[in-house]
């Protein structure tokens, strides 16, 4: 059994499909180490993805409420934009 095991292993076919599997499992530009940090990425892009999509979806919402409500046009531009009506006197407070 062990000289036919032996035998088998001196085979040129085995020995160079060996050394083949090994450079690429180990050696090559794609090895099991690189695929795995690929997919990883690939992994944490999709994540980005979907929170960037609910982000625009939220952004969206919130276009769609200040196109609809004056009021609300009116207040987001004061708090964000620091606007004034004619006369008002505006004060900034800020928080340190």
């Amino acid at each position: 059994m062990f000289k036919k095991s032996l035998h088998i292993t001196k085979n040129f076919y085995f020995l160079s499909g060996l050394s083949f599997l090994v450079w690429m499992l180990f050696f090559d530009t794609n090895d099991f180490y690189s695929q795995y940090q690929l997919s990883q990425k690939v992994e944490e892009l999709e994540h980005q993805e979907q929170y960037y999509l609910q982000k625009i979806e939220e952004v969206n919402a919130d276009r769609e409420a200040l196109i609809n409500d004056m009021d609300l046009l009116e207040e987001f531009a004061r708090e964000k934009y620091f606007m004034k009506k004619d006369g008002e006197d505006l004060f900034v407070v800020v928080e340190d």
